[in-house]
């Protein structure tokens, strides 16, 4: 298939629909691990077309939605000082810190700009000696390599006035640490295509088999994730926990070795704490020593800033897989995508933004631990 459209073939998707109907036997609960991935679920109504036995939990999947609180205070504070400007990709202008978010900054006379690559933050740079220039470096494995191109590029040409304020934040971790969570119910992972075209899959098989779950690396138009899903339940129902490629027209097992080696020469592994969540360990990235006179944290003092998440907003719960968005009581009413109270209302990869788009507002509860359709002493039956 060469064409984007016949990923959306209806007559391939009623194929896929009806395999996984006659596959499954018994209740399986699946997490995507990519925002991009749940927003095509949510848009085409593919867990609303699987049977009932098939339950797809939305993952932390959203690099915007799980910058944490803190993070987003300190770009709001650098952004506010004078001599600086702030660099972001656009999703991340309407993120709410403790009091305001950067669109206020901007409107109050922050010189706050939306770029399109890391390198545009560059050029700023370049074209304003005068000035500091800071790109808010968030997101997964994905936009590291662009990110780490940006520092290298920036020490080459002798840029002292460029920086990043970092929030890198790994897949690999974050599983670990939604299976080892008291109330996981996740019995396979959709892996995230796009991290692994990156990375590769060396990560997965070593997840797969010691909490003994498929992991399928999967693509984002509706035939992917399909596929993806026919794919984990295939191995469910055998009692397999393999990682397979599902996506091989872009990733390879090796992912993409260059990309890689600029990441670990700018970046090294380091904890970080995600928004709703906590801290997970090993789940981030942070400039190396060699490069740490570009980190706008150090660079600007603001390391010590502490904050802590509203009450009434529960996106770590839906970040987390245990409630659907529905179920925030101030979902849709307190909260809109003009009023977000959270990051997953505003990022365009978030959870809640994309039940209010596609108009899910009163869309089932995932099935837990009470009034179950998948009975506690079989969560994780394979393990």
């Amino acid at each position: 298939m060469k064409y984007i459209d016949e990923f959306n073939d209806p007559a391939l998707a009623r194929r896929l629909l009806e395999e996984i109907r006659a596959t499954v036997t018994r209740p399986w609960a699946l997490m995507e691990v990519c925002g991009g991935q749940t927003h095509s679920i949510i848009r085409h109504g593919i867990d609303q077309l699987l049977p009932r036995e098939v339950e797809l939990i939305h993952g932390p999947g959203c690099p915007v939605c799980v910058t944490p609180l803190d993070v987003i205070d300190k770009a709001l504070e650098i952004a506010a000082r004078p001599g600086v400007i702030f660099c972001s990709f656009g999703d991340m202008l309407r993120v709410p810190g403790t009091d305001r978010d950067l669109f206020r900054v901007k409107g109050e006379g922050g010189d706050v700009r939306v770029v399109y690559s890391p390198l545009d933050a560059l050029d700023l740079a370049r074209r304003n000696p005068d000035r500091q220039v800071v790109f808010f470096a968030i997101g997964f494995e994905t936009t590291a390599p662009a990110n780490a191109m940006a520092v290298h590029q920036a020490r080459r040409l002798g840029l002292d006035n460029f920086s990043l304020l970092v929030s890198h934040v790994r897949v690999p971790p974050a599983i670990e640490a939604i299976m080892t969570a008291p109330a996981c119910r996740v019995q396979g992972f959709l892996a995230a295509g796009h991290v692994c075209s990156v990375m590769g899959t060396a990560e997965y098989p070593d997840l797969a088999a010691r909490h003994r779950v498929p992991v399928v690396v999967t693509g984002f138009e509706p035939l992917d994730i399909l596929e993806g899903i026919r794919r984990a339940v295939h191995q469910l129902e055998r009692g397999e926990h393999r990682v397979e490629n599902a996506y091989p027209r872009a990733v390879r097992d090796q992912g993409n070795p260059a990309a890689v080696r600029m990441i670990e020469e700018v970046f090294e592994v380091t904890d970080r704490n995600w928004r709703g969540i906590g801290p997970i360990p090993a789940s981030g990235w942070r400039l190396t020593e060699a490069f740490r006179a570009y980190d706008a944290e150090h660079r600007f003092d603001v390391t010590g800033i502490r904050t802590e998440e509203p009450a009434v907003c529960r996106a770590g719960e839906v970040l987390q897989g245990l409630i659907k968005p529905t179920a925030c009581e101030a979902f849709g009413t307190a909260c809109t995508p003009r009023t977000p109270l959270g990051a997953t209302m505003v990022s365009s990869e978030g959870a809640c933004a994309a039940y209010y788009l596609y108009r899910r507002m009163n869309a089932p509860e995932p099935q837990g631990a009470q009034g179950s359709r998948i009975p506690q002493e079989e969560m994780n039956p394979v393990g």
